[in-house]
């Protein structure tokens, strides 16, 4: 499991300026299965995605194709762990430690 943290680098007008294609982009990690949590930071200067994948670089292409990385907008923070304990929702995302 992954934990994306976006932190905007430029002002927020931008962001704005692109968020149907942030959300399109967003949309279509939900759709794969890949996402399956967001939303913006508070205060206001980034965002938090939780992503579920076996592949960190393919987890980094992702969020290289987000709109607002591909326009400067934002800079990732991307921080791989293993999910050994979950709410009962989120049972299928539970991960067992290598070795164990």
């Amino acid at each position: 499991m992954f934990v994306l943290e976006l932190t905007y680098t430029a002002p927020v007008v931008r962001a704005d300026a692109l968020m149907k294609e942030h959300i399109a982009w967003l949309d279509e990690s939900y759709a794969a299965g890949v996402f399956i949590a967001s939303g913006r930071k508070n205060p206001r200067d980034g965002g938090v995605i939780l992503a579920v994948g076996e592949d960190r670089e393919r987890i980094e292409e992702i969020a290289a194709a987000d709109p607002f990385a591909a326009h400067g907008v934002c800079a990732y923070r991307i921080t791989e762990f293993i999910a050994t304990k979950t709410a009962p929702e989120l049972a299928s995302f539970k991960q067992e430690l290598p070795g164990q």
